[in-house]
């Protein structure tokens, strides 16, 4: 018989343990105003000082963790990095879904909203129409290129020309359907045009016979967080639709602490 799965469980033990240390780890720090000692951290979650300084190594590399004084720790930068991500996204969502269940039911069709990850859009709220015999992609929790989707072109006019040629070259702009736009002059036009008008489409790029339009929102500095869309069949989709996509967005926007003065101008 193999013994290759009974030798993956104590690496799979291991490694939750390893985890389950750092846990530790970040709540002793948690409690603490001023950075710790290694000794006291060790007295305090029972962990050997050799073990306990391997994995606070570790985490300083990640930026979890933080060297203060010789010896001593605090909770490093990317734990607030993270936490507002979360929070914002939290804020967003709360703020987000009455507005996006009244455009829903003045418009009859899907409406989503993205959150850039990378070089994809991810989303993470989405109300369904419930009336479409076309698979809509904007599940929660799906994913997307940028250049295929319409919120994805709203952070690619954000970036600007330079980073919008890097994404062109790291990514080879693939293909998902014959409308997507695959050369760098084709989505540099699009993205300009998303850039002027405030909005972007979709014209059955990620997947046929499915369009989309979509309008950014922005936080209390100006910043673009995430991007609204109404996604519909293309036989019943309208570009009429984009003013009421952008007058949500906003409202959205001023939901969360925007202010028109905080724009990009």
């Amino acid at each position: 018989m193999p013994h290759k799965p009974a030798d993956a469980a104590p690496e799979a033990r291991s490694g939750i343990q390893v985890i389950e240390r750092m846990m530790k780890l970040l709540d002793v720090l948690s409690y603490h105003h001023d950075p710790v000692s290694l000794k006291q951290l060790a007295l305090e979650t029972g962990l050997h000082p050799s073990t306990a300084h391997r994995i606070l190594a570790a985490m300083a590399t990640s930026g979890f963790v933080e060297r203060a004084d010789p010896g001593t720790y605090r909770l490093g930068i990317r734990l607030l990095e993270l936490g507002n991500v979360v929070k914002s996204r939290i804020s967003i969502g709360q703020a987000a879904m009455p507005l996006m269940q009244r455009l829903h039911q003045q418009l009859g069709e899907s409406v989503n909203l993205g959150v850039r990850q990378g070089d994809e859009i991810v989303y993470v709220e989405r109300t369904s129409s419930g009336r479409s015999s076309v698979r809509v992609v904007h599940l929660v929790g799906a994913r997307a290129p940028l250049h295929v989707t319409a919120v994805g072109k709203l952070y690619l006019a954000e970036d600007g020309p330079q980073k919008l040629r890097e994404y062109a070259k790291r990514t080879g702009l693939p293909g998902y359907t014959p409308t997507s736009l695959t050369t760098l002059g084709a989505l540099e036009r699009e993205v300009e045009r998303a850039r002027r008008h405030g909005v972007a489409f979709d014209n059955e790029e990620i997947e046929q016979g499915l369009r989309c339009i979509a309008a950014p929102v922005r936080d209390d500095a100006g910043e673009l967080v995430a991007g609204l869309s109404v996604s519909a069949p293309a036989e019943r989709h309208s570009a009429d639709w984009a003013a009421l996509v952008k007058e949500t967005a906003d409202a959205i926007s001023l939901a969360i602490g925007y202010t028109p003065a905080a724009g990009r101008q």
